[in-house]
Parts: C-alpha cells; structure tokens; sequence
C-alpha cells in the first residue's frame, strides 16, 4: 500500500445533472458576465467615438454683478455708431448658445475603425474565457471522476484485505500463523483509510472551487463522453490578440493624422440685457457670430512622442503574437502527439490490470495455503490499485489534452462533450 501515490489534481470547477448545465451556469456567473460588460464597454467606445461627429449645442445663462460699471458687450457695430458712448452697467444678464462641429479632423474618423477592432478583441476575449472555462469545466470533472474510481478501488482491495485479516485471524489463533502478520494487514488497512481520507480533501477542494466560480454545489461527478473529438485548423485563440495589433496599427495612424490640418465650425449667439449706467436707460441687446477655422500644426514635437510611442505599442504586440503563435504550435505539437500515446496507454493498463487480478487470486491462494510470506501478498494487492489508479489518471489526463486542444484550436466545446 505505501507504494499507492494519491495525485493531486488542480482546483478545477464541476457539477449539476449534466455538463451542459455547467456551462449554462458558467455563463450566468459574475466571472463570465464581467467579460460582457467589457464588451459593452468597447461599443459604448464605439458610439463614443461616432458621437465625436455630431454637432455640440449647448446654452447659458448667466447673471453678473460688477463691483464698477462694466460695458454691456457685445453690441453690435451698427448699433453702437448710433449711441452716445457703449452702455455701462453694474448688473448684466445674459442669455445665449453655443454650436460647434468637427468639419474635418482625420483622426475622428480612424478611430472610429480603431474603436471598432478593439469591440472584436473584447468579444473575441469573452469567447476564448467562455472556451477555457468550459475546458476547466470537463477537466474537473474527468479528475473527480479519477478520484471516485480510484476510492472504488480502494474499497475493493479493503474488503479483500478484511476477507484476507479474517482468514488469518483463525490461523493467529490455531498459532499457524505469527501475530505479525496481522499488523501487516492492519498497516495495510490504515494505509488506505489515509489514501481515501486524502482523496476525500481533493474532492472538497474541487467542491468549493466549482461552487466559487458556477454557484453549483457539486455532490458526485458528472458521467460523460466525447460526441465529437477536437479539429485543427487556425489558431482561435489568438484571434483577439490579432485584433489589438489592428488596432495597434489604426492608433498608429491616428497619431499621424493628429499632424493633420483640421477643419471646425464654431458659432454663438448672445441676448444680453442691463440698465445703462450712463443712460439709465433699460437695454436689451443680441448679438452672434458663426465662422470655420482651420488649424494647421506646424510644430508639435510631443506628437511625434506619441507616434513613436504607437509604433512602439504595435511592434511590441506583433512580438507578443509571434511568440504566443510559437508557443501554441509547440503546445498542440506536443498535446496532440500526447494523445496517441495515452489511447495507447489505456490499451494497455486495461490489460495489465486483467493480469495483475489473475496473480492477486493466485497469490492469495498461496498465502492461505502458507507458500507465500504476507509481503509478498501485499505487493500483490498493492499492484492492482497501483495500476487502476494509473489507469483512471490516464483517462482524466486525456481529457485535459482533448480540452486544451480544443481551446487552442477554438472548437465548440458544447458540441464535443456531452
């Protein structure tokens, strides 16, 4: 027994009736509905930016009282030729709007386009978690689906040790048989209340994880099959990082075209309104202007900063998807080769299970008949759990590549497993 080595599996998520409630709760959960919130947060960007386009109408009013008279303007021209001297007053009321409008200005409109990638990356993100999840999701449940065959196992070589002890109890007695013997079997006992008490704590953790991030409490695993396996084909993953170097390169361009002339339209209008302090005369006054402007940078040498900044920021994703590029292309490699060698695997633990049950009966044959000393029936007893539990860790670990290629490949999950 002390050769049985109980794997500590990752904290991953699992439970309900079947798999695809788990992902139907996994998408209901504060975790997953945070990534829709960024997404709603690029088009909200998007519109942001879209608005930028519109005029800008806004009015005023406002009431001064000045501690000298002040000079009611502005007062149009033609108006004030035929008055006496510009009315002055201590108290002035106005009232009046504003309007302004971007005519031409280059970078409103690239970073509209780049308002619009970075909404792909955040859906494109959002996916991927989704994806990653739902693997976790598959995973957990292939390992505590490991960890409730390997108790069985270990509940069967417990009943056929408590068979054995009670055969050898009557041997102890008739003193056939040395005491020793059974504080073996009893060691071996104890040996295997530890493992499942270990087993035990695993399931726990895996419990509460799965609870933390699906609300669902899980009570045993979920059974399941692969409907349909993983495809190759593009790597999906990266596809939000593929957006963020597109619109890497519209903020590039957008920096460039702040160098731009660019073109606004501004207009206000006033109505303003006092009691001349010259004239004592009540008077009341509009007054507006409407115009274009152009403004042409000619020195800014901050902006050039900002380009070099941008090209910096497009360089440094382009890196970043090489390397990702790189290193999925070795994961997948090295994940799909993995998977040939574990359906091989489980080929041949099966078989060497068969084995190993037929010499346990033989052996254990021998130790009731005196051939055969009680470590050496142990080992015997040991061997089978030692490769059930090889055989049901097989299983979960080809779950996991079948998950992780599934993810690296962006393949629908909810259509491979049911």
């Amino acid at each position: 027994m002390k050769k049985i080595v109980v794997a500590m599996v990752l904290p991953w998520l699992v439970q309900a009736q079947d798999i695809g409630e788990l992902f139907t709760k996994l998408k209901a959960h504060p975790q997953t509905q945070a990534d829709i919130l960024l997404v709603k947060k690029s088009e909200l960007t998007k519109d942001k930016v879209d608005a930028s386009l519109y005029p800008k109408i806004s009015l005023f009013a406002s009431f001064n009282h000045y501690t000298d008279a002040t000079g009611m303007v502005p007062v149009p021209p033609s108006k004030l030729a035929g008055m006496k001297s510009q009315p002055f007053s201590d108290n002035i009321s106005k009232l009046g709007a504003k309007v302004s409008m971007a005519l031409f200005k280059k970078s409103i409109y690239t970073s509209a386009k780049k308002a619009s990638a970075m909404q792909k990356s955040a859906e494109s993100k959002r996916e991927i978690d989704i994806l990653k999840n739902e693997a976790l999701i598959v995973g957990a449940n292939a390992n505590f689906l490991y960890l409730v065959s390997l108790t069985k196992a270990l509940d069967g070589q417990e009943k056929s040790l408590l068979e054995t002890k009670k055969t050898l109890q009557i041997k102890v007695n008739n003193g056939r048989s040395p005491a020793s013997a059974l504080y073996k079997i009893d060691d071996s006992l104890n040996e295997i209340a530890i493992a499942k008490n270990s087993i035990a704590l695993e399931e726990r953790k895996i419990i509460s994880n799965i609870e933390s991030v699906t609300g669902v409490e899980l009570q045993k695993p979920i059974p399941m099959k692969e409907v349909v396996s993983f495809t190759q084909g593009e790597f999906s993953s990266l596809d939000g990082l593929k957006y963020k170097i597109e619109a890497d390169k519209i903020e590039l361009q957008i920096q460039k075209e702040q160098l731009y002339p660019s073109l606004f339209l501004n207009g206000t209008y006033f109505y303003s309104q006092a009691k001349a302090y010259n004239t004592n005369k009540n008077i009341d006054e509009s007054y507006g202007d409407i115009g274009i402007v152009l403004n042409i940078p000619l020195f800014e040498m901050q902006q050039y900063s900002e380009i070099s900044l941008a090209d910096i920021s497009l360089q440094s994703s382009k890196i970043e998807l090489k390397k990702m590029k790189e290193e999925l292309q070795s994961s997948a490699k090295m994940l799909e080769s993995s998977l040939a060698l574990l359906t091989n695997s489980l080929k041949l633990y099966k078989y060497s299970i068969e084995n190993k049950k037929k010499l346990l009966a033989i052996a254990k044959v021998n130790f009731n008949n005196g051939r055969l000393s009680t470590e050496e029936y142990l080992r015997y007893e040991d061997a089978v759990v030692v490769q059930e539990a090889n055989l049901y860790k097989t299983e979960a670990t080809k779950w996991q590549t079948v998950m992780n290629l599934a993810v690296i490949y962006g393949n629908n999950i909810e259509e491979m497993v049911k």
